[in-house]
């Protein structure tokens, strides 16, 4: 029998395509505002005006506690001012008095400086009478607790009947919904490469944050980064991150009639940090990319037709295709199918990969690389 011929084998060329550079990172939302209501005075509390667990505006009346004991506090304020001013009104007349006898033979400069003297004491009395109306009042309007911003209100940890104190604690929650934060830990080292990556591209401008949801879903609003800590943290040697994303309404909940949203405080979530503009980098098909003890590595087509094994480093990838930064150049003749009967060195039957193998890099070049909601690293884990 003849010996067999070389094997056949399927082959690309090396070429550049657009690639969007992306990074996955472990991260939570949080409200931007989160404000824990408290009373300012003590009394009973006699209605609660909230449904839980619905929105509320800015100034919506949340408590109302009892007022009878601050109404009869601030009018009995108001007396002691009342009393106050007439006995002022009395002790310049009187200085009016002691002044026209001034001028007479019986005036006496003693008792216009005591009367100036009384009538001056009485001005400051009246002032601070009117201070104690002012806090009266302040009283009486914290027996309304109203709503310090718009957002989710949380359940009420008192009841009708019981008695508030400022000691009492938080009596609910709220926390704002649209827009939310995404904050996420990155270690030192990545910081770094992603400074050097994109600060020479806008920085900040230059990215853009999405969130993979806990059932695996990607979030369809799109993310701007806005913060970057101005310390690390000495336990795990990361640097926290931080970007704002959209949170509108999805639908009205027929219990509270509020609306729905797809993001809650304190979610876990993945979150993708993606460049905004595709790069250009010499692509190969993931297929081709082969990994042992050492590293990455590929066969192409060198002289005479035969394998040679080329080490190479890869960058940004995809799950269809395997950005390059060394050990690949421009044209080179990438073995994609037929790789399990080839060794290095020896002769092999090129020919064109098949039409799967094209139409996969056609269509992951058109997309920008941007396919399975960003790309990675190829060969490794996030």
């Amino acid at each position: 029998m003849a010996p067999p011929g070389p094997p056949a084998v399927g082959v690309i060329e090396a070429v550049k395509r657009p690639v969007t550079e992306s990074n996955e990172f472990l991260g939570r939302i949080e409200a931007p505002n989160r404000v824990n209501v408290v009373a300012r005075v003590t009394a009973f509390l006699e209605k609660r005006n909230f449904v839980e667990g619905a929105e509320v505006k800015t100034g919506d009346l949340l408590y109302q506690l009892e007022r009878g004991p601050f109404e009869a506090d601030l009018a009995s304020k108001k007396a002691q001012v009342a009393q106050l001013q007439a006995t002022l009104v009395n002790a310049k007349l009187t200085l009016d008095r002691a002044k026209a006898l001034l001028a007479g033979p019986a005036g006496q400069q003693s008792n216009v400086d005591s009367a100036t003297a009384n009538q001056e004491s009485l001005e400051a009395q009246v002032q601070a009478a009117k201070a104690q109306v002012d806090l009266s009042q302040i009283n009486l309007d914290y027996t309304e607790i109203h709503s310090p911003i718009d957002g989710k209100i949380g359940r009420t940890a008192v009841t009708e009947g019981n008695v508030v104190t400022p000691s009492s604690g938080t009596l609910t929650t709220i926390v704002s919904q649209d827009p939310m934060y995404v904050t996420f830990p990155v270690s030192v080292r990545e910081a770094l490469a992603l400074r050097a990556r994109y600060a020479a591209h806008g920085g900040f401008k230059a990215v853009v944050i999405r969130v993979q949801l806990p059932d695996g879903r990607l979030y369809d609003q799109v993310g701007e980064l806005n913060f970057v800590n101005n310390t690390i943290a000495q336990n795990t040697d990361t640097i926290s991150l931080r970007g704002t994303i959209p949170n509108p309404s999805m639908y009205r909940s027929p219990a509270t009639g509020s609306a729905v949203r797809e993001l809650t405080d304190n979610e876990f979530v993945t979150v993708l940090l993606e460049g905004v503009k595709p790069v250009e980098v010499l692509a190969i098909p993931r297929s081709a990319v082969l990994s042992d003890q050492a590293g990455e590595y590929v066969y192409v087509v060198g002289a005479d037709n035969k394998a040679e094994q080329k080490r190479i480093k890869l960058g940004q990838s995809t799950s269809t295709i395997a950005a390059v930064t060394t050990g690949l150049s421009l044209g080179d003749k990438v073995i994609v199918e037929g790789l399990q009967k080839v060794r290095a060195g020896q002769a092999v039957a090129p020919g064109p990969a098949s039409a799967l193998i094209q139409s996969s890099m056609k269509a992951s070049a058109e997309a920008g690389g941007a396919a399975d909601g960003g790309s990675k690293p190829a060969g490794t884990n996030p």
